[in-house]
């Protein structure tokens, strides 16, 4: 087990650093980069982070979870609480009220809504609203026993539940429609090119820092025994090992981390409903962390990066096939290259090896050697 960074991931993530904390924004800044652009590829980002919270889970620990999507809108959600009841600030409403509870007939704030006028309060749920749903889910689910394909189909029983009640009008929580039409965060005017800006940036931090997170995490003694998890549980048992609190703290921290680029989702995005939960969502992300190479974690992100421009650019082009690409591209990986792009490198390596030795000469056998051979 690599107990260290190797030289080329500390210069892809160096490199990453370079561009998006500092080149790509000062492109933008110049007007060579639009903002359009730079507020795609912060959208790219948030999904890499949701691929990475699959990938720590499936990749590392043998959990194919379907619900990543319900604590990533989860996050959105917290945030988006807090970003609506911000709108009346501007004069936009006579109310403080979000607009769909004044069509719902509401004259006063629910109280549950009131502590999320702070932003303190409303970050702090970004982390306790999905650590301790998925906290409470999987210690019933690991306690159980429940794994494999059963664990598969409980989260996504989970997310669709979910996605359902936030359907729900008397929920509160924006209905089909959700939030929307966001104006400030922290006194900021989300609409102007350097806060879009500043939420990129912040959304390169977050990446690298859930990266060298987890990278570090899975270097330890614990990345070890989750490894085992997902190799053979029954063995992790028989060593003593208990197998369920590993696999219950890797459940939340995935939770938490797809909860996190939620919430810098929304801003970038400006929009948070109930299809961003859905189980079909989760499955994206499973198919993006296939795609880049799962057990990776930089992998992931080539993955989410990759598989979202190829529909940004495939939903124009061709918009009643993008769902038969994406299959077609899940079937081919999985065929033909099971170690996703991240393998890409050490194939072409590999076959560079096998082609520099097939082309080396055979030495001559000198001739006094055939004839003694022959004589013997």
């Amino acid at each position: 087990m690599r107990r260290n960074f190797s030289r080329s991931e500390l210069i892809a993530v160096g490199v990453i650093a370079l561009l998006g904390l500092i080149v790509l924004p000062a492109l933008n800044s110049a007007g060579l980069i639009s903002n359009f652009a730079i507020n795609l590829w912060g959208k790219y980002l948030c999904y890499a982070v949701l691929a990475i919270s699959v990938d720590l889970l499936w990749g590392y620990t043998g959990l194919l979870s379907l619900g990543q999507a319900l604590f990533f809108s989860l996050g959105g959600y917290m945030l988006g609480m807090h970003l609506m009841l911000m709108i009346g600030k501007l004069g936009q409403y006579k109310s403080d009220l979000p607009d769909f509870m004044v069509f719902l007939g509401y004259t006063s704030l629910p109280t549950f809504w009131q502590p999320f006028r702070s932003f303190l309060f409303a970050a702090l749920m970004i982390l306790a609203v999905p650590g301790l749903l998925s906290g409470v889910f999987g210690y019933l689910a690991f306690r159980s026993r429940i794994k494999g394909v059963y664990f598969s189909i409980l989260t996504q029983a989970l997310t669709y539940a979910g996605s359902l009640m936030f359907f729900r009008n008397d929920l509160l929580m924006g209905g089909n429609n959700g939030f929307t039409d966001f104006k400030l965060l922290l006194g900021l005017d989300l609409r102007t090119p350097g806060v879009q800006r500043g939420l990129f940036i912040a959304t390169v931090a977050l990446l690298l820092l859930v990266y060298l997170g987890c990278r570090w995490l899975t270097m330890t003694k614990f990345g070890l025994v989750q490894r085992a998890v997902r190799d053979s549980e029954t063995r992790v048992l028989f060593s003593g090992y208990a197998a369920a609190n590993y696999k219950l703290f890797i459940f939340v921290l995935a939770a938490i981390i797809a909860s996190l680029g939620g919430a810098l989702y929304v801003p970038q995005v400006g929009i948070i409903n109930p299809s961003e939960m859905t189980p079909d969502k989760s499955l994206e992300a499973v198919v993006w962390c296939a795609v880049g190479g799962r057990g990776t974690l930089f992998g992931p992100v080539l993955g989410a990066i990759s598989v979202n421009a190829l529909k940004s650019w495939a939903t124009r082009a061709y918009p009643d096939s993008w769902l038969i690409i994406l299959g077609g591209l899940f079937i081919l990986v999985v065929l033909f290259l099971p170690g996703g792009i991240a393998s890409v490198p050490g194939l072409l390596a590999r076959t560079m090896r096998r082609r520099k030795k097939s082309d080396e000469p055979i030495a001559a056998v000198p001739a006094t050697a055939v004839s003694a051979a022959t004589e013997a």
